[in-house]
C-alpha cells in the first residue's frame, strides 16, 4: 500500500512539473511575441515619421505618397493634408482643398483654342515698384521679361495706372496701387510665398534700372549653373549710385562671389567671411530662389518699409554657405540710374520740399532718409534680440567660419 502511493505521489509531482514546463513555455512565448510586437512598432513608427519629414512640403503641409512628386509638377492639384483636415479646414473635404494661388491673369470667358492651352507656361516673375515718371524706363525693362515668358506685377505707388494701358502690355500686368508705399512694403504683402511659390525665381528690381546689356534668359542659365540662390546682376561701372564694392562689374569674369578691397572703411581681403565682401547682394535688384524667397519674406518686417539691414541678412538665406550661394552676375549687368522716387522729383538731381500748414518747409528726401536709418537700427536690435532669446539657434556661418580656417591652415 505504501508502495501504491509513494508511486502515485510520483506520478502526481511529474505531471506538475511538466504543466508547470508548459506553463513556462508558453509565458516565454508571450514575452517573445511581446518582444516581436514592440520591434514591429518601432519600425513602423520610424518609417511613418521618416515618410512624414521627407514628405512636408515647403509650406507646412504633409502630402502622403506619391503625391509628393504630383505636387511638384502639378502645384494647383488638391491638397491632401491629413493634419488640418481635422483643424480650421475640418468643415472641408479633402479634395476640395487648394493651398496656393498665383498672379496669372484669368479670362472672363474662354474659346476652345483657349480652353485647350490652360496649362501655365510662366516660371518666373518680375516685381517692380513703378511710378509713372520712369514709364518709359519701365517699359524697356518689362518688354525684355515677357520676351522671356516672365509673369510682371507692379506696385503703383503714385498712385497712377491708367496712364499705364495706352502700352501693348499694359493689360498683361498685374497692377496694384496704395499711395507712397515701398517696394518691401508691397514685396511683404502680395509676394506671400504661398502665392508665389510656382515661379522658379523672382526678380524684385527697382524702376530706375537700365537692362541695355541684360538678357533674363542668359541670367538665369548661369544662376541655376552656378547653383546661386540669391544674385544680382553687376553694375555698370559708370552707374550713378554704387554703394558697394560687391556690386561693381568685372568686365573679364562670367560671375564672382567676393570682392577683394584693401581701400575705405570696410576692407575685403581672403579672411572675409561674410558681407558685404561676399554672400551680399543689394537691395536694388535681388532674385531669389523659390526657397530663397521663402526665408526672406520671412525676415522682412511688416513695418519696417524701407528694407535697410536686410540685404546684409540675406545670406542667411541663401540655403546654404553664402559664400558659395549667394553671388554676382557680371556678364549680365545693369545699369543703376539713381533716380529717387519716394518723396522726389522723379529726377536724381533735384530736391522736394513740401511746405507744411502754419510750418516752415521741410526735405522730403531727407525725412525719408532719416525713417530709414532709423529703421535700419530698430531691425539689428531686433536681429540681435531674436540671436539672444532663440536659444536652440546656431548661427550656420561660425560653423562655416572654422572650417575655413581649418582648411587654411591644412593648406599652408
Amino acid at each position: 500500500m505504501r508502495t501504491f502511493q509513494s508511486w502515485n505521489a510520483l506520478v502526481k509531482k511529474r505531471n506538475a512539473l511538466f504543466e508547470g514546463g508548459n506553463c513556462g513555455f508558453k509565458m516565454n512565448q508571450l514575452r517573445f511575441m511581446g518582444v516581436i510586437c514592440t520591434v514591429m512598432l518601432f519600425i513602423v513608427y520610424r518609417t511613418t515619421n521618416y515618410q512624414y519629414l521627407k514628405t512636408e512640403d515647403i509650406n507646412g503641409f504633409v502630402i502622403p505618397g506619391i503625391v509628393v512628386m504630383e505636387a511638384k509638377f502639378h502645384p494647383f492639384e488638391t491638397v491632401k493634408d491629413y493634419r488640418s483636415h481635422n483643424g480650421k479646414l475640418g468643415g472641408l473635404p479633402r479634395g476640395i482643398m487648394q493651398a496656393r494661388s498665383d498672379l496669372e491673369l484669368r479670362p472672363l470667358w474662354s474659346s476652345n483654342s483657349q480652353s485647350k492651352a490652360s496649362v501655365m507656361t510662366n516660371k518666373n516673375l518680375l516685381a517692380m515698384p513703378v511710378g509713372i515718371k520712369q514709364k518709359d524706363n519701365v517699359d524697356d525693362v518689362v518688354k525684355k521679361f515677357l520676351a522671356a515668358n516672365f509673369s510682371i506685377i507692379l506696385f503703383h505707388y503714385d498712385g497712377n495706372v491708367d496712364g499705364w494701358w495706352d502700352l501693348g502690355w499694359g493689360e498683361k500686368a498685374v497692377h496694384i496701387v496704395a499711395h507712397n508705399q515701398t517696394k518691401w512694403w508691397f514685396a511683404k504683402r502680395f509676394l506671400h510665398p504661398d502665392i508665389v511659390s510656382v515661379y522658379d525665381y523672382i526678380f524684385l528690381w527697382d524702376e530706375d534700372l537700365g537692362v541695355e546689356h541684360f538678357d533674363p534668359i542668359r541670367y538665369l542659365r548661369i544662376v541655376k549653373s552656378e547653383g546661386l540662390e540669391i544674385s544680382q546682376p553687376a553694375l555698370d561701372p559708370n552707374s550713378t549710385e554704387i554703394h558697394h564694392r560687391i556690386t561693381i562689374r568685372a568686365k573679364k569674369k562670367r560671375f564672382h562671389r567676393r570682392v577683394y578691397d584693401l581701400r575705405g572703411k570696410t576692407k575685403c581681403s581672403n579672411s572675409s567671411e561674410g558681407p558685404p565682401c561676399t554672400g551680399f547682394v543689394e537691395g536694388m535688384a535681388p532674385v531669389f530662389s523659390r526657397s530663397a524667397w521663402y526665408c526672406a519674406w520671412h525676415l522682412i518686417q511688416n513695418d519696417l518699409v524701407h528694407g535697410w539691414g536686410v540685404d546684409m541678412k540675406l545670406g542667411y538665406c541663401a540655403q546654404g554657405d553664402r559664400s558659395k550661394k549667394v553671388g554676382v552676375v557680371d556678364s549680365e549687368y545693369i545699369v543703376h540710374k539713381g533716380i529717387q522716387s519716394l518723396g522726389g522729383t522723379g529726377h536724381p538731381t533735384m530736391r522736394t520740399t513740401v511746405k507744411r500748414h502754419g510750418a516752415s518747409s521741410f526735405d522730403l528726401r531727407t525725412e525719408i532718409r532719416r525713417q530709414s536709418t532709423w529703421e535700419h537700427k530698430v531691425f539689428k536690435e531686433r536681429w540681435n534680440q531674436a540671436v539672444e532669446e532663440d536659444k536652440s539657434w546656431v548661427d550656420p556661418f561660425l560653423n562655416y567660419q572654422r572650417r575655413s580656417r581649418q582648411q587654411k591652415r591644412q593648406d599652408n
